[in-house]
């Protein structure tokens, strides 16, 4: 499941600790407790900071905790970032008939354990490198495996810019149907670079000389 690292921002981030203002957007109602609304469904505050908690509890369990937190300062508005890019993945894989069983994603995260040296293993690299808590590894290998199978559908090679472009283009399109709302708090949703704008740095700092085969 694992796969070089790629320009194309495929978890779409994950970043900042804060209270929920209401969620409004011109000429709309508010959506008071949401972090964002997608599809006309709302990302509440409430799914967002329970992430970040889990994040956060197990970076605290981590020896390196410090450096860990450190480097995801941004860490709510980045979960808002993924919480955001998910739906559109999957509104992307259904649109191209792309489907992936629980089976599938069992089979992948044994096999990614196998690849790391077991589940210990795995966790504390997603930890490290992705900010994906123990409880959220199994959505992170469920994206990777729809990315996996659209870019098959769509006959493209993500290791390409011709193919990244296309895949960002089939995004983009699944984007815009959503008609994507995030509480300005948080950026603006960027319907074409499938990401949350207004970002003046990443919201996680790789310093720990990472592994350059790591989940996409």
């Amino acid at each position: 499941m694992f796969r070089r690292r790629t320009s194309l921002s495929l978890s779409a981030a994950a970043a900042v600790l804060v209270a929920a203002p209401l969620l409004t957007a011109c000429g709309s109602e508010a959506h008071p407790g949401a972090a964002a609304v997608v599809g006309g469904e709302r990302i509440t505050m409430t799914q967002v900071q329970s992430q970040v908690k889990a994040v956060r509890d197990a970076q605290n369990e981590s020896d390196r905790s410090a450096e860990l937190i450190k480097n995801t300062e941004q860490l709510t508005r980045g979960t808002v970032g993924t919480l955001v890019f998910q739906r559109v993945l999957e509104r992307a894989a259904d649109d191209a008939g792309v489907t992936v069983s629980r089976r599938d994603v069992q089979r992948a995260r044994q096999e990614a354990e196998r690849n790391t040296g077991g589940p210990e293993q795995l966790e504390a690299m997603m930890l490290q490198q992705r900010a994906v808590a123990p409880g959220e590894i199994d959505q992170a290998v469920r994206a990777q495996l729809l990315v996996q199978g659209l870019a098959q559908k769509l006959g493209v090679n993500l290791q390409t810019p011709q193919g990244q472009q296309e895949m960002t283009r089939t995004l983009a399109e699944a984007s815009e149907k959503l008609d994507v709302t995030v509480n300005p708090r948080f950026g603006a949703w960027d319907d074409q670079q499938i990401t949350l704008t207004d970002a003046k740095e990443p919201w996680i700092r790789n310093v720990s000389n990472p592994d350059p085969q790591q989940p996409a």
